[in-house]
């Protein structure tokens, strides 16, 4: 044989020897598959969809690589999953036993009881400023001897800037409490429940609302009907009008009584007018005296503190966050972020650019990720699902862990996850949930029957994703997750 063409086999058997050792190698390495699973193709053909608008990403913890990522690396609407980041960063920067507080000054000395000037109130941002606790704000007042004020009260919002835009811009429902603004003196998300409670024996539809700021007045022209129930309170008529500062509410249409007690919550009011209200009317209530009006100012140098109130720790805001999907708490964390890390007061710019510098710690730097305000409440908002379940096992390192992941709705049991129905699933993931107009996302950790912690991303953008489509797509990825080898 020619010795050229012997040295040329002699090459080309040692390379293939060489592909073929890779060849036997590659299984265990554990390569991530690029399809997806047979029952989520089975759900989006059912339903004459495709997997284009799809991402999913699924990542056992500890391991070095993923076991699923179809679409990862697209940039994604994340709806309400966007919360993850924000709740992390906070969490990491600010610390678990991070809290806001709220003051009370006097513009002049109290003398007996009395406040011949203005009362203010500063507020730093406490996202969780509930009725509840702002009662035992002004009682703390009281307990200390105010009774009568006689000037106005003045509300200093100067720890945020203003955000800028309406609450109409999302999608034109001002009245929604889902839309309001942060705002560093943020009362009970400035909201007023509206409770429906029939009453068979009156022939009527009893309407309370909790609470009922002083200027608001509630015109109840209802009728109970003994019909099948439609759309409980939301399916009643509700008209606002305003006039030089007072509200009236007209509630209209029928209710039946078959729906029961029903609520729902609405914005009725600016905020600075709607913490007056709710001042004047728990003030009265605690037998105290007020006729002034309110105003914004800053606390003016040499005012005396009557009281400093601080909010439960970061640990347990959180929880609300992301239990419930709280726009305006997550919105509220991140101009906080801003403010203590870029000193107030507190900007969207500051806050996103804290989370920036958090990633780039962790050279994280995602080069898709787009934040509008960190809620996920956008149309603008992005992020890969890859880069999501990359936030996820970070947190899993985190030395707040434990916070972190108690943080997050339980399949099925609390939470946005209360009533989904997670079969044989129940109780063994903790997920974020979020949905927008053809956007359906999930992200968490789940507890799969091999007792492995795995890391599930599912973000959906296409039209009828937001439909009970979405949800079936979802609990398909995780049931594959959940039985995998």
């Amino acid at each position: 044989m020619n010795p050229h063409i012997s040295r040329l086999m002699s090459r080309m058997s040692r390379s293939l020897a060489l592909i073929l050792g890779l060849l036997v190698a590659l299984p265990a390495q554990s390569a991530p598959s690029e399809a997806l699973p047979p029952d989520v193709i089975q759900v989006l053909k059912r339903h004459g969809l495709s997997g284009q608008g799809l991402s999913v990403y699924v990542h056992e913890v500890g391991q070095p690589d993923p076991v699923l990522a179809v679409g990862a690396d697209i940039p994604r609407n994340p709806a309400s999953t966007m919360k993850l980041l924000t709740t992390l960063v906070a969490l990491e920067e600010l610390g678990p036993a991070y809290s806001w507080k709220t003051e009370a000054y006097a513009s002049v000395p109290v003398r007996d009881g009395v406040l011949d000037g203005d009362l203010y109130i500063k507020g730093y941002g406490d996202p969780y400023l509930v009725i509840e606790h702002f009662w035992r704000f002004l009682r703390a007042l009281r307990k200390g001897g105010l009774t009568e004020i006689r000037g106005d009260l003045v509300i200093d919002q100067g720890f945020f800037e203003p955000v800028p835009g309406q609450t109409t811009d999302f999608d034109h429902r001002p009245q929604r409490a889902y839309n309001v603004q942060p705002h560093a003196l943020l009362v009970n998300f400035q909201a007023v429940n509206f409770r429906f409670l029939p009453q068979p024996r009156q022939q009527r539809v009893q309407i309370i609302a909790d609470p009922q700021p002083a200027q608001l007045a509630i015109d109840n022209r209802v009728r109970l009907t003994n019909g099948p129930c439609h759309g409980g309170a939301r399916g009643v008529g509700m008209q606002v009008s305003d006039r030089a500062g007072f509200q009236k509410m007209v509630f209209s249409g029928r209710y039946s009584a078959n729906c029961g007690d029903d609520d729902f919550y609405r914005v009725v009011a600016e905020p600075n007018n709607y913490i007056h209200g709710v001042f004047k009317t728990l003030w009265l209530e605690m037998g105290g005296r007020f006729t002034g009006g309110v105003r914004e100012a800053v606390v003016p140098d040499g005012a005396t503190l009557l009281h400093s109130a601080q909010s439960p720790p970061l640990s347990e805001i959180i929880r609300v966050v992301n239990k419930y999907s709280n726009n305006v708490m997550t919105r509220q964390l991140l101009l906080t972020l801003g403010a203590e890390k870029h000193d107030a007061p507190g900007t969207v710019e500051k806050g996103i650019a804290v989370i920036h510098e958090w990633l780039k710690q962790r050279e994280m730097e995602f080069a898709e990720l787009v934040l509008e305000n960190g809620s996920g409440l956008s149309r603008e908002e992005r992020i890969s699902a890859r880069h999501l379940g990359a936030v996820l096992l970070t947190a899993w390192q985190s030395p707040y862990m434990p916070e972190f992941l108690a943080s997050l709705p339980i399949l099925s049991m609390d939470g946005t996850l209360k009533r989904r129905n997670g079969g044989g699933l129940a109780g063994r993931a903790h997920l974020k949930t979020g949905s927008l107009n053809n956007v359906r996302a999930q992200a968490g950790v789940l507890l799969d029957e091999h007792g492995r912690r795995m890391v599930v991303v599912v973000l959906h953008n296409a039209a009828s994703a937001d439909t009970a489509v979405g949800e079936q797509v979802q609990n398909a990825v995780l049931a594959w997750v959940n039985q995998r080898p």
